[in-house]
């Protein structure tokens, strides 16, 4: 028998193996990250809800809701940006049910239907200024509220334009390092096209960012959360709230005291 051949028919098998995960895992990474199949359907809006549109530079058009808040005047705006498979509508009636004295804006990400394009973390940093543009004609203060890969975009947000403040959920420092954690054995610094480097963002922001991390997520690993928030103390740009919750990363909005610590957060940043 010979031991050093099988051997090595054994290792070249493996890595064959991890070659071709790797090389899905490349081509597969939007669908991976934006997994547009598995967004809900609609829930039922109240009759004060508005529908909003936006048309980006690329000439894609953006699907979007408002629903006002009660006694909002002189109250910031809500800008919501949800996880990868959050619709816009439940993302807004659930920030509006946590704060219903605010207005509530939320849109559907680029080629989530109906906002027609392709997803990328590119196209949702740009489509957040587009739209932050189309509301700030309003003449009043936005809050940014980023759940999940929407932390991201809030951050990046909050870097490019003068809004009063940003609350993060479930918040990460990079998704390269994100996926880094998750998948040690795959090259994905050298492979992932999607960064979004939120501590990058934050650090040269100049607005006041509060955070609700979940202290058993599955999904960000909490390492990368903890990161974000030292990363911005040792920028000199440390968050103005940090609260913690032994939840994961989907549970953590039904934990009994979210709402408590998200509107904690909230006041931290609220002018």
């Amino acid at each position: 028998m010979n031991i050093p051949g099988l051997i090595m028919k054994f290792l070249f098998a493996v890595v064959a193996l991890w070659a071709v995960l790797v090389l899905l895992m490349t081509l597969l990474q939007g669908s991976m990250l934006f997994p547009r199949s598995l967004v809900g359907a609609a829930p039922a809006l109240p009759s004060s809800a508005e529908r909003l549109n936006v048309r980006t530079e690329g000439g894609h058009l953006l699907h979007g809701v408002r629903l006002p808040g009660r006694g909002a005047d002189g109250r910031p705006l809500i800008l919501g940006f949800g996880g990868n498979a959050w619709h816009a509508d439940a993302l807004a009636q659930f920030l509006h049910q946590l704060m219903p004295e605010h207005t509530v804006v939320a849109f559907q990400y680029r080629g989530y239907a109906p906002s027609t394009g392709r997803p990328s973390a590119a196209a949702l940093r740009a489509d957040a200024l587009a739209i932050h543009d189309g509301l700030a004609e309003e003449g009043r203060g936005v809050i940014a509220v980023g759940l999940s890969i929407g932390a991201g975009v809030a951050a990046h947000l909050a870097a490019e334009r003068a809004i009063a403040g940003a609350v993060l959920v479930t918040p990460f420092d990079s998704l390269t390092r994100v996926g880094q954690d998750t998948f040690p054995w795959a090259p994905v610094r050298w492979l992932f096209r999607h960064e979004m480097n939120a501590l990058g963002d934050l650090a040269r922001a100049e607005v006041p960012v509060a955070m609700v991390l979940a202290a058993r997520d599955e999904v960000i690993p909490p390492a990368r959360a903890e990161a974000l928030v030292e990363g911005l103390r040792d920028a000199g740009r440390p968050p103005a709230h940090v609260a913690r919750l032994e939840a994961g990363h989907n549970d953590i909005y039904g934990h009994p005291n979210f709402a408590a610590r998200f509107r904690a957060a909230f006041a931290a940043v609220a002018p």
